[in-house]
């Protein structure tokens, strides 16, 4: 039986909040052995689900980032053609494709993990079709077929998460192998509650404020909307500041903890006034 919130207390004490229904999907994609797809903005929690699911379940994490024109040298696994080619001037009747000579890269990593691994297939958007194409075997199965010698099969499955910001959509065949869960930004009482997590001393009515000025920066159309570690980096700001309030100043002073890009200072230097009074 899938108890999700069982699964939530697990993610909580590993310091990531999830609602009932996302603890549900979790808790189903480990007990069906499924890979879990994670749409959503950028900065939203997926990565670090998948770091608290590590955490949760006391397994290594593996991470693959994707990015464009990652082949399977850089994802599956390679051959070490130096020690063959060694091998073979030493012994020529070597077999050049014996375990020995094999490089595990992330996906092979987590199959041959003895207790399991979390994988974390991080961004995958950003890999083109064909790098997709790669993935289908391994995700159907966890196995990766090595055409000089055998099918690698996991010792035990991975819980396998992939993160996708939706910069391209991804084919039917990917989707179909995965189960789905969409990260949007967390409603603000929720956000309240992760600030309140990491920063427990923090009052609560400059939480509120905090919260409500993220909120509105993601209103504003920037290119790089705050994420939840900025919300968080922002509050921790506040505590190693004393605590001095939302203030212009403070706000002003330390808007690079949440702003990552020049056009988007400009933006809400304009649009300071709406900031601080939670107009978006």
């Amino acid at each position: 039986m899938v108890n999700p919130l069982e699964w939530q207390e697990r993610l909580r004490n590993a310091g990531y909040l999830a609602d009932e229904h996302f603890s549900l999907m979790i808790g189903l994609a480990v007990a069906m052995q499924r890979p879990l797809l994670l749409e959503g903005p950028a900065g939203s929690g997926k990565t670090f689900l998948a770091e608290a699911l590590a955490a949760a379940t006391r397994r290594q994490l593996v991470r693959l980032s994707c990015y464009e024109g990652i082949d399977a040298a850089q994802a599956l696994y390679d051959w070490n053609y130096h020690k063959q080619l060694t091998a073979l001037a030493r012994q020529a009747d070597v077999d050049p494709f014996g375990p020995g000579f094999l490089l595990e890269r992330p996906l092979m990593h987590a199959l041959t993990i003895a207790h399991g691994a979390v994988l974390l297939i991080d961004e995958v958007d950003r890999a083109d079709e064909g790098f997709e194409a790669l993935l289908l075997e391994f995700l159907s199965g966890y196995q990766i077929t090595v055409p000089e010698r055998d099918t690698v099969r996991a010792v035990v499955p991975p819980i396998t998460v992939l993160t996708s910001n939706r910069q391209r959509s991804l084919s039917d065949a990917l989707r179909r192998r995965c189960l789905y869960a969409y990260v949007d930004w967390p409603a603000p009482a929720r956000e309240r509650e992760i600030v309140r997590l990491y920063v427990p001393e923090m009052p609560p009515d400059l939480v509120d404020a905090l919260v409500t000025g993220v909120g509105c920066l993601r209103q504003f159309g920037l290119l790089k909307p705050p994420g939840l570690a900025e919300t968080v980096d922002w509050a921790r700001a506040q505590r190693v500041m004393g605590f001095p309030g939302w203030q212009r100043e403070w706000v002003q002073a330390t808007l690079g903890c949440v702003i990552k890009d020049m056009m988007d200072f400009a933006t809400v230097a304009e649009r300071l006034d709406d900031l601080m009074t939670g107009r978006s």
